[in-house]
């Protein structure tokens, strides 16, 4: 159950400018990764590879084995549905819904929110929100409606999470609760996690650090945190 990069290039504009320079590494089941790298080195642009969200110019993402660049969009829509969670700084919940139907919507997609709701009730439980599952996300706080989007992208229980500065937008106290979150599901679910921060505490305390400069993996360590 392995993702693998290789020789992964990103370019943009005209000229092309490469943002990303030949990434390979692989990362295992279970393992907990931070990317790690100063503003504009790459690391965001390289977690959208990894995830699917953009293509390479070059190189191969692999999933299972399987370029990602050789998958039907049927079957890419069912890798992301199905295998991969995002979070991002921004919660993006829909101000409609509660937070109990934001964390159904991915369920929503594939007509499983039913068999899904008591699932969504005991993460939401877990994250302390048991008693603002009703709550629109203009009756929660920063911290609250994050916990929120992070149950959101476990609710199909995938197998990997890619988070963008999940931390970035919440005070010290809220990001150290997200963060806890996030060790929890990697030790007690196995969730494979995938991480840009900037904040070097939280990157030390992932397994692994994978660092890049000016597009290119300079680091590939292990941290010592396991």
């Amino acid at each position: 159950m392995s993702l693998e990069a290789w020789n992964v290039c990103k370019s943009l504009g005209k000229p092309p400018h490469e943002i990303i320079h030949k990434a390979s590494f692989k990362i295992q089941a279970g393992e907990f990764v931070s990317l790690r790298g100063r503003s504009g080195s790459g690391k965001s642009t390289l977690l959208y590879l990894l995830s699917t969200l953009d293509a390479p110019t070059s190189g191969e993402v692999l999933y299972f084995g399987k370029n990602v660049n050789h998958m039907s969009p049927q079957e890419l829509r069912i890798l992301r549905n199905q295998n991969l969670g995002f979070i991002f700084q921004f919660h993006y919940l829909l101000p409609e819904l509660t937070a109990l139907e934001n964390v159904l919507m991915p369920a929503r997609k594939t007509g499983a929110h039913l068999v899904k709701k008591d699932y969504a009730r005991s993460l939401l439980e877990k994250f302390d929100l048991k008693d603002h599952m009703n709550h629109r996300p203009r009756e929660l706080s920063g911290g609250q409606s994050q916990r929120v989007a992070v149950a959101r992208a476990l609710i199909m229980e995938p197998q990997f999470i890619f988070a963008d500065e999940p931390t970035g937008s919440l005070d010290t106290q809220n990001s150290e609760k997200v963060f806890e979150i996030f060790q929890r599901i990697n030790s007690d679910m196995k969730t494979t996690i995938v991480m840009v921060t900037h904040d070097e505490e939280f990157s030390r305390r992932a397994h692994r650090i994978i660092e890049l400069v000016d597009g290119r993996v300079v680091r590939d360590l292990e941290s010592g945190a396991q």
